[in-house]
């Protein structure tokens, strides 16, 4: 049975959140639990557990697969949280690479994309602001056991609870990590507008939400060490944004680490941007255009059937 709710704010002030105010307040919403519960589970694993006498020392973290896959099921279980909180009233893109996909090829307004991304921006600012707020005790334990160079006190492994860095192996270079965040939110977006494309086999009953975090957990197993599977321009930039103004100076902006890479920070930012927008061309020009024509000749195929029977 349902039960009427009434509002919390006055009828009077209530109308303006009918449209773009309020789809811009579920979307920060969105946000601040995506990164919420995607950071948050990232400190347990840094600095949480090691500190509260979990692990084998104060500084022991990521010693088994297990660890990565501590972090790669909260970040997907973030998102699925974070969807299910917006979606009704924005869509819950919670990314701004999503939200420039869907305005490419979705026919979402073109108008509401600066007022979407601002508020995924200060959505994860938030967001990781918290964490910080609820973890900083730990945090500040961890980087004064750990050893090696610092940065105002903090270390590289602190900053991974909020930011994303890539992985040694490429040698200080930009264009192994923008190649892999433009790769991993390509496969991302193009497996949410596949799970949401009633004219192909769209998730039924409400557990779009659910699919969506599977599938950020599929990319952060599959391509997640090369360099944070970020995918997310204001997953990375909001808390990137915040450990700047925390302290962690140049691992925050411009994001660089002597010796080990520089100017990173635009590499979470355009690699996803461009690879949302492939994204969704590569899934309409193989599967859209397809189910687009065989609704126009309103006579559809058997699934897995390359003729009709004579």
């Amino acid at each position: 049975m349902a039960v009427e709710i009434p509002p919390l704010v006055k009828p009077s002030r209530l109308r303006r959140r009918g449209g773009l105010w309020g789809e811009c307040l579920a979307e920060f919403l969105g946000t601040f639990v995506l990164i919420s519960f995607g950071t948050g589970v990232v400190a347990v694993a840094v600095a949480g557990l090691p500190g509260s006498g979990r692990t084998s020392g104060p500084t022991t973290f990521f010693i088994s697969a297990g660890d990565w896959l501590l972090i790669t099921w909260g970040w997907a279980f973030a998102v699925v949280f974070g969807v299910y909180v917006a979606g009704g009233v924005s869509g819950a893109h919670i990314n701004p690479a999503v939200t420039l996909a869907f305005a490419v090829r979705r026919k979402f307004p073109w108008i509401k994309v600066i007022p979407y991304w601002i508020s995924q921006l200060v959505g994860a600012f938030v967001g990781a602001a918290l964490v910080y707020g609820v973890y900083h005790d730990a945090i500040n334990t961890f980087d004064a056991a750990m050893k090696g160079p610092k940065t105002h006190g903090h270390t590289l492994a602190s900053f991974s609870i909020f930011g994303t860095f890539p992985a040694p192996y490429f040698h200080g270079g930009n264009w192994g990590p923008l190649v892999d965040q433009i790769v991993g939110t390509a496969f991302l977006v193009m497996l949410v507008v596949a799970l949401i494309d009633m004219r192909n086999t769209a998730v039924q009953a409400n557990l779009g939400p659910l699919l969506i975090g599977f599938v950020v957990a599929a990319i952060g197993m599959s391509f997640g060490p090369n360099a944070g599977y970020a995918i997310n321009p204001a997953r990375d930039f909001g808390p990137r944004l915040f450990t700047y103004f925390e302290g962690w100076g140049d691992l925050a902006l411009p994001g660089s680490l002597a010796g080990a890479f520089s100017d990173y920070w635009w590499i979470p930012i355009v690699g996803p941007l461009v690879g949302g927008v492939i994204g969704v061309l590569v899934y309409d020009l193989f599967i859209g255009d397809v189910l687009h024509i065989r609704a126009q000749e309103g006579e559809l195929p058997e699934v897995g059937r390359t003729r009709p029977e004579d």
